[in-house]
């Protein structure tokens, strides 16, 4: 279906896409007699991005795979799933559950995509806990010309394939490694103060360890830990336990959060922050995040508290994460564990875009690779320079598509071209 006249935005409608079409294709016969016709092809997955990154500029086609047949084809002894690229997590992990299945990660929220998701280097919490690219075994992804190209792990080109800013192609499917299902119980603490606290024993405190703040003091309002049901119990003297259920943004009700207060549940309903039946996060916001060596996350930590009064005013709410190290060539934490510090701002780009610049150069000397689709104004150089396989994706962007069909403005930052 095309709708060259709609005007199609992000989820916050924060971005209004500049693209001459916009198209639903319902097929991937009609998918891919589109893409091999158009000049310049990008895919909008779930809207989630706070930048142009999906944007493919006034000439190009974006493209919605939400109107695709959505498929998860569960292979319980081999524990594996090959999900098309319109499904998005919530409606994943539901059927991964009614096999007896799980992901070993979630995001905050469930409502986004899983090709857009693992193509972005989406992730979410934990020491020992890889990005959401980290189950992926195959990618399969619809070149320029039409043809399907499908990269699996051990294929010399897989550390670009998965984590790849939609540069190679259209991704139709992704393939994924399973564990058996499990339960999780989410207990919420408050006030735990930044003066003496020992980041690495708090983050490892859990299967998954969130702490939020705004700001506006220091130390943290809140600290989210879940625990897997077949670990060890949680001890956490360092802050006490919430007396009523907790919304990561201040103000926000907790009803539309994950149950909280140790009630065991299934992975998929404990994990993720946001219930999927709900509106995540606030709505009206701009979001930005940057990771940098888990090493550094104390040092992080007080560089921002020193500075917190010149953003904290258009800030909602601050999250800080743990992210095991992976291989992927563009992932933010591609040969590093890391600290994630993600920032929800207020819907206001004129106030919010100077902050974004001081924020970044207190960040600085912990050498910040910023989420690609997420707000940041870091030259495209110090960005490239971040990232030593860099010269390897460009090699396989150029082979793959080979005329940059998939290489918009922000994909050519990225690459230097």
């Amino acid at each position: 279906m095309t709708e060259p006249t709609r005007a199609v935005t992000n989820w916050a409608r924060t971005i209004t896409y500049t693209a001459g079409e916009f198209h639903r294709p319902d097929s991937l016969d009609a998918l891919r007699a589109l893409v091999a016709k158009s000049a310049k092809v990008r895919v909008l997955g779930s809207g989630h991005s706070f930048n142009r990154i999906a944007d493919p500029g006034g000439e190009g086609v974006l493209l919605s795979l939400a109107a695709l047949p959505p498929v998860v084809d569960v292979d319980t002894a081999a524990r594996t799933a090959r999900v098309s690229g319109g499904v998005r997590y919530a409606e994943l992990a539901r059927t991964l559950h009614a096999h007896g299945l799980a992901l070993p990660n979630m995001a905050s929220l469930p409502h986004i995509s899983v090709a857009g998701s693992v193509a972005t280097g989406t992730h979410g919490s934990g020491v020992g806990n890889g990005s959401l690219a980290a189950p992926v075994r195959e990618v399969e992804l619809i070149t320029a010309d039409g043809s399907t190209v499908t990269i699996a792990r051990g294929d010399a080109r897989f550390g670009g394939a998965v984590t790849s800013l939609g540069a190679l192609g259209v991704v139709t499917a992704l393939t994924l490694d399973l564990e058996p299902s499990y339960e999780v119980e989410q207990h919420v603490f408050t006030e735990l103060p930044l003066a003496g606290l020992d980041y690495e024993t708090v983050a490892g405190a859990a299967y998954s360890v969130s702490l939020f703040t705004d700001w506006r003091e220091p130390g943290f309002r809140q600290v989210w830990v879940k625990r897997r049901t077949d670990q060890a119990p949680v001890d956490f003297p360092w802050a006490g336990p919430a007396t009523e259920a907790m919304h990561p943004v201040p103000g926000m009700p907790g009803v539309n959060c994950t149950e909280q207060f140790g009630v065991p549940g299934p992975w998929h309903e404990r994990l993720p922050h946001f219930r999927a039946e709900f509106t995540p996060s606030s709505g009206e916001e701009s979001q930005s995040e940057y990771l940098m060596p888990r090493s550094t996350a104390l040092d992080v930590l007080h560089a921002l508290d020193g500075i917190r009064s010149a953003f904290a005013g258009v800030l909602q709410t601050c999250e800080v994460r743990t992210i095991a190290a992976d291989a992927q060539w563009l992932s933010p934490a591609h040969g590093r564990d890391s600290v994630a510090v993600h920032f929800t701002w207020i819907a206001d780009a004129a106030a919010v875009l100077p902050v974004v610049g001081l924020v970044e150069q207190a960040l600085e000397p912990f050498d910040p690779r910023p989420h690609w689709g997420k707000v940041f104004t870091m030259p495209a150089a110090a960005v490239r320079g971040r990232y030593a396989r860099l010269a390897d994706f460009r090699a396989l962007a150029g082979t793959l598509d080979p005329t940059g069909t998939f290489a918009n403005a922000f994909v050519r930052d990225v690459l230097g071209d």
